[in-house]
């Protein structure tokens, strides 16, 4: 009689099978639904982002080595926030304010990572998520702007602009701008009742745009769009696809200009507007005026080499930095105000990189381009360094370009 042992059961997951993708997708487009929420503190947005990672650990991820460049980077940029802020760690906020800003880098390089693989499926479930995300908090500020829900005005609203699930307008209309970019996309790539969903979604969200009241986010739509149209237009392969964006246009452009006129026809819709466009506000000009004050700080880090520590600034002077570039140099010294632009330029000639290279999901990489080159323009006159949205585009971009060098080379050698 012979003993035979008894295999254990194996409790391993098989990072192969279709249904961990399928899975992984679907918490990339609940990440962007949940990205919309973030009036309340921890917001959704992190829970869902922390349980990915845990997921995404558990079933597979592969770093790739030049990812090194950003996570080094992103690294001794937060230990130059750590070290300027050694003196004020007993204060709660600034411990926040650093883990924030790990937080950040940590989101930035786990998005980039995940799109290494299966990359058109998890890119198009974020986008889509995101643009649901993006239609909940754009009803919720259309909806506080219009006062249709009594109660909830004041906390949709700030100063009679909208800000829908945001604390701030002007984080609002920036945060709209990659999924209006993403619609527009599709609109153009998309058949007839796909691209009628997107056409649908965009509408909304162009609205929240425009009763935000923000002029950054006007200006980095504006500019987004014709980024996007124009490359979108530059790598169409047929002659058909470049009449249909030139018709496209051309029709957006007389829908808004029509939209506008209906907007501007209400007293207090056009009172704002026409003090919300002036380009000379009181707050931008004088000695202490916005782009006073980054004189006077680009020549106070000069005497701070280790900087003054993060939320700091507004003891010096009336108001926060708002530049990012030299927020950097105040709140991490030289280290963090040499690395910070290190980081996002070569992030920039990374995704310049990217637009020549010819994959399957090259027409959301280019809303994702589009949206990042005119977020890091927006750098210099506001402070983006803790956007969540904007490290989740610098994420996708490295992520993105990786995969597409990779997809080229892989089809060179079975050409």
């Amino acid at each position: 009689m012979s003993l035979t042992t008894a295999t254990p059961p194996s409790f391993t997951i098989d990072i192969e099978r279709p249904i961990i993708r399928v899975w992984q997708r679907r918490m990339l487009w609940l990440i962007g639904i949940s990205s919309s929420i973030v009036f309340i503190e921890p917001s959704p947005y992190e829970v869902m982002v922390l349980l990915a990672i845990i997921f995404f650990v558990a079933t597979g991820l592969k770093f790739a080595p030049p990812l090194l460049v950003p996570t080094v980077l992103l690294i001794v940029l937060n230990a130059g926030y750590a070290i300027s802020a050694i003196k004020l760690m007993d204060q709660q906020a600034i411990i926040f304010w650093i883990l924030t800003s790990c937080y950040m880098a940590l989101t930035a390089i786990f998005f980039a990572v995940v799109m290494l693989e299966d990359t058109k499926e998890r890119l198009d479930a974020l986008s889509r998520g995101y643009v649901i995300g993006a239609v909940i908090a754009s009803l919720a500020g259309i909806a506080g702007y219009f006062q249709v829900i009594p109660g909830v005005t004041d906390l949709l609203t700030f100063a009679s602009r909208a800000r829908g699930t945001f604390k701030d307008p002007n984080v609002l209309g920036a945060f709209l701008v990659y999924p209006a970019i993403y619609c527009i996309c599709q609109i153009i790539e998309s058949p007839f009742w796909k691209a009628a969903r997107n056409t649908f979604a965009l509408c909304i969200i162009c609205m929240a745009i425009f009763l935000a009241f923000s002029r950054g986010a006007w200006a980095i739509f504006v500019a987004a769009s014709i980024i996007t149209t124009t490359l979108m237009y530059l790598t169409a392969t047929t002659r058909k696809r470049r009449v249909k964006i030139v018709m496209l246009v051309l029709t957006a452009v007389a829908l808004a200009a029509l939209a506008i006129f209906i907007m501007l026809s209400f007293s207090s819709t056009a009172d704002l507007f026409s003090e919300r466009a002036s380009l000379s506000q009181p707050y931008d000009s004088g000695r202490y005026g916005r782009f006073g004050r980054h004189i006077l700080g680009a020549v106070m880090t000069l005497d701070y080499p280790f900087g003054i520590g993060p939320l700091q600034f507004h003891k010096f002077f009336p108001e926060d930095t708002h530049n990012s570039f030299l927020n950097a140099f105040m709140s991490g010294g030289w280290l963090s105000g040499v690395v910070y632009p290190a980081l996002f330029f070569t992030t920039l000639i990374y995704a310049i990189r990217g637009l020549f290279v010819r994959t399957p999901w090259r027409s959301i990489y280019i809303a994702v381009f589009a949206t990042f080159l005119v977020t890091l323009g927006e750098s210099f006159i506001i402070d983006t360094d803790h956007w969540r949205h904007y490290f989740l585009l610098v994420g996708l971009v490295w992520g993105t370009v990786i995969a597409g060098h990779r997809f080229k080379t892989a089809a060179r050698l079975h050409s």
